[in-house]
């Protein structure tokens, strides 16, 4: 475990079980049971958080899990019938529409997203949103240049053919083997696709990559050095071929420049499907118990 002020990273990590999240003590300004919000990730709907949703929903959280526009509250079976009305969608209006359904919430949430969900997750923070935040197997935001061949290998698909920035395309049973169930036999993978996997948003992919070199005016920019942003936690897959460990290494790495607390927790032997995969518990409940025991008041802006 290196140690860093008040960063840390940490390969390996102690399960929490639901009776110790039950335990854990808040601070007095907090709710002992504040809502979570989870934000899927590119590829995905919202039922890819069913797992955790239905675990934190058991424990006595509300959880809130909305679509991104144009997914909504549609099966993935349904948007693969229909992907148009993914296309040209921005990924400020992603961010924005969770940033309205918070605004909009009695009390600040805990934030968890994955994947872009996880990038999407640290803007909100940035805004001044949430009492603590999750980023699992979260990509890169502006001014985090680190893009390892597998990474770049998952989003050949899109960024291959510019022309077709405003559209949605399929992904395949093949890219999704490689890109989320390399855990999995082919067999296995292929049933996981049918079951979770939908159309790319296009135009997200691309103003993601594109706003990398752009420290601060990139549209993923954020504030590393930013005093009063909500506790935020990384979470790496140690096999993942998405975002693997050396993305939240690197945005460790920026993080340590400011004073807010900022960790990082690594989990050998865990693919991009962390919310899904074998073994899901014991992340799901090392993400609550973290954001319970480092949750900050913060006033609900308006």
């Amino acid at each position: 475990m290196r140690c860093r002020g008040r960063h840390r990273d940490m390969r390996t990590s102690p399960s929490a079980t639901p009776t110790q999240l039950e335990n854990t003590a808040m601070p007095t300004s907090l709710p002992a049971k504040p809502p979570i919000v989870l934000i899927h990730g590119l590829w995905m709907t919202p039922t890819s958080w069913d797992t955790w949703a239905q675990r934190f929903r058991g424990l006595g959280h509300e959880v809130i899990v909305p679509g991104w526009p144009g997914i909504g509250e549609r099966t993935p079976v349904q948007v693969r019938e229909d992907p148009s009305p993914l296309e040209g969608i921005s990924l400020l209006q992603i961010v924005d529409s969770y940033d309205e359904v918070i605004r909009a919430m009695p009390e600040q949430p805990i934030i968890m997203g994955h994947s872009f969900g996880g990038i999407f997750t640290q803007m909100l923070l940035d805004r001044g949103l949430g009492i603590a935040g999750v980023g699992v197997a979260p990509g890169q935001p502006a001014g985090i240049l680190t893009l390892p061949w597998s990474t770049l290998r998952t989003g050949l698909p899109i960024l291959s053919n510019p022309l077709r920035i405003n559209k949605a395309n399929r992904i395949s049973e093949r890219h999704f083997h490689y890109t989320f169930g390399n855990d999995l036999t082919r067999t296995d993978s292929d049933r996981e696709w049918a079951a979770s996997a939908v159309n790319s948003v296009n135009r997200v992919f691309f103003e993601g990559v594109l706003s990398l070199p752009r420290k601060k005016s990139g549209i993923t920019a954020v504030d590393f050095t930013k005093a009063d942003r909500a506790p935020l936690l990384l979470i790496s897959g140690g096999i993942d071929h998405v975002a693997p460990p050396a993305i939240q290494k690197a945005a460790l790495r920026k993080y340590t420049k400011g004073p807010a607390l900022v960790e990082r927790v690594e989990f050998p032997g865990r693919t991009h499907r962390l919310v899904s995969q074998d073994g899901w518990e014991e992340i799901a409940d090392y993400a609550l118990d973290w954001s319970l025991r480092h949750a900050t008041a913060i006033p609900q802006p308006r």
